[in-house]
């Protein structure tokens, strides 16, 4: 399953809740890309256009947004499941 998933991840070097999410999805063996918005304009823009927000982190986990630290929506997100 997780090997399936496609995982983008916004993060930025100083919070603490992207450190969070970044380890909880490594605990679970799901790969995914890491993009510090901090220091790429392009991706906190893409960022925003998908999110609405400027808050980190936000997940694309298959094309579902997940705005902060949220197992629940990350478990759900991974399984294939809609909010």
């Amino acid at each position: 399953m997780a090997e399936e998933s496609s995982v983008i991840i916004y993060t930025t070097s100083t919070c603490p809740y992207c450190v969070m999410a970044k380890r909880y999805l490594a605990e679970k063996g799901v790969k995914f890309v890491d993009y510090n918005v901090a220091l790429d304009q392009r991706r906190a823009f893409e960022m925003v256009q998908k999110s609405g927000q400027m808050g980190v982190p936000v997940l694309d986990i298959n094309g579902q947004i997940i705005v902060g630290f949220d197992r629940l929506a990350i478990d759900q997100a991974l399984a294939g499941k809609k909010k």
